[in-house]
């Protein structure tokens, strides 16, 4: 270790002054100008070796320092060329969210159908071929999983600037119609004995035997005028929703009733398994379920803008001609 006379630190003083002052200074000019400052305060043999050590130090500090900038500078390159990547793709968004409207436009100009889902498969089975090796793979069907999920939403922007609200008899088809329209054009569901048995914790039979059928009836009309403020949803409501007048009145506020039909004996053959239908207690056969959709069908036919009959259809006919009578009915 090297004692420092009051000489020395006198110098070394002036030495830390300087070095404040130096990195200002490019890194080529550091020798020259630590030997000028030396020949200047003219200082002995070891104030030089002392200087000589201050100037390694400073040598070594300033190479990790101009290392540290340039690693800064290549991470704000980096940064940019990663804000450049941002804006391609929202430039590339917002023409494939244009295209999508254009295609919709050319569809309903040329009375093409509006679902097409094995056009969404033909998208996939493409996406997966381009991916098949790249190391990407799953962050990228991640991301195009929300991207088709936009489009689709697009489409139910363009096609239902209100809720879809389906009555019927139970077992028409409500739940299934719901689910692929959702599927379809990512629309909310709104499942509504579901969510009044959510609310309630407890299950459809159970309201009906503590409260009594008026209770639940309450109920589903404070839900429809709840989703009064929604839009784009499927609201599916339960077997007697239509029956009451003010239900039917909320419904229509901001919705199209869409009225699902079927047999008595397609009806028998969708519910005969289930035991969550207390109004068929005593009556689960074709004749006591024929008896019932009769005293129904007048409230049903009187609260629907539209009618479609479920019987033999596959649920994609269904949809195809539930959104085509849709669109007419706006013309």
């Amino acid at each position: 270790m090297i004692l420092l006379n009051k000489r020395q630190i006198h110098v070394s003083v002036k030495v830390d002054r300087f070095c404040l002052w130096i990195l200002t200074i490019k890194v080529k000019k550091y020798t020259k100008v630590l030997n000028e400052y030396a020949g200047i305060c003219r200082i002995n043999l070891r104030e030089r070796k002392f200087i000589a050590i201050i100037r390694e130090y400073i040598r070594r500090k300033f190479y990790f320092f101009n290392r540290r900038v340039q690693d800064m500078n290549d991470l704000e390159m980096y940064r940019e060329q990663l804000a450049l990547c941002d804006d391609k793709i929202i430039d590339a968004l917002v023409e494939r969210n244009s295209i999508i409207e254009k295609i919709m436009a050319y569809k309903e100009e040329y009375g093409m159908p509006i679902l097409q889902p094995q056009q969404e498969e033909k998208q996939k089975k493409r996406l997966e071929e381009k991916l098949s090796d790249n190391r990407y793979k799953e962050e990228i069907f991640d991301v195009f999983g929300c991207i088709l999920r936009n489009s689709k939403r697009i489409q139910a922007r363009k096609l239902f600037d209100y809720n879809i609200v389906l009555i019927g008899f139970m077992g028409a088809g409500k739940t299934t119609i719901s689910d692929y329209l959702s599927t379809m054009f990512d629309m909310d569901i709104v499942e509504m004995d579901q969510v009044i048995a959510e609310r309630e914790e407890m299950s459809i039979s159970d309201i009906f035997a503590t409260y009594g059928e008026e209770y639940f009836r309450d109920l589903e009309t404070n839900l429809l005028i709840e989703m009064q403020s929604h839009k784009n949803a499927v609201i599916s409501c339960g077997g007697g929703a239509a029956l009451r007048e003010r239900n039917v009145a909320e419904m229509k506020k901001n919705g199209r009733v869409v009225l699902l039909t079927a047999t008595p004996e397609t009806i028998y053959e969708r519910v005969k398994d289930s035991n969550d239908r207390p109004v068929l207690n005593g009556r689960k056969n074709v004749k006591g379920i024929s008896e019932l959709m009769e005293q129904r069908r007048e409230k049903y036919e009187a609260a629907a803008d539209i009618v479609i009959n479920t019987d033999d259809k596959t649920v994609l006919q269904i949809c195809e001609e539930l959104v085509q009578r849709l669109q007419e009915s706006e013309e």
